[in-house]
């Protein structure tokens, strides 16, 4: 029964190390999360940014914009404007199962034996996972429109790149 009880914790501290284990990196969206995008025309995309349980809004938020910078530039583009922005927050839970531990022993004398067990219930626990989303929808420009706040990918990569320590 200590080998199961023992089992059981380990299980529990490989779980916490996993879902605690790091922020969601700058990637193509996967099951921990990551970017994608959507074109909606020639010089319009949406992009959203999924982060795990660990990925701060900011974080979440500045990944989402370097890849409207990255896609920017890659479609030939060199500034874009921010048509729309949202950020949430998803919140999931899971419970991690209880177990009962029993032990017992008995004592043998001349004339009689006597049993005495122990049983121990450890409750399962809940734990509270919040993941950010954020939602970019952004318009594209080969040059610098007059009377519209743009941003400059180029800049704004190379900035974001370099907070982050991104190649």
């Amino acid at each position: 029964m200590k080998q199961s009880l023992r089992f059981v914790r380990a299980m529990m501290i490989l779980l916490g190390c996993l879902v605690t284990a790091c922020a969601t990196p700058y990637q193509s969206a996967r099951l921990n999360g990551g970017f994608s995008e959507t074109p909606l025309a020639p010089d319009m995309f949406r992009v959203t940014f999924h982060g795990n349980g660990v990925t701060s809004e900011e974080r979440a938020q500045d990944f989402a914009l370097l890849r409207a910078a990255e896609l920017t530039l890659a479609q030939g583009f060199r500034y874009f404007a921010l048509r729309d922005e949202s950020s949430s927050r998803t919140m999931s839970t899971f419970t991690t199962p209880g177990f009962t531990s029993t032990t017992g022993s008995v004592h043998v004398s001349k004339h009689s034996a006597t049993y005495s067990r122990s049983t121990t219930y450890t409750p399962g626990e809940t734990v509270v996972i919040s993941t950010p989303r954020t939602g970019l929808l952004i318009k594209c420009f080969v040059a610098k429109p007059e009377g519209i706040d743009t941003l400059d990918a180029t800049f704004l990569q190379q900035a974001l790149k370099h907070k982050y320590q991104l190649s």
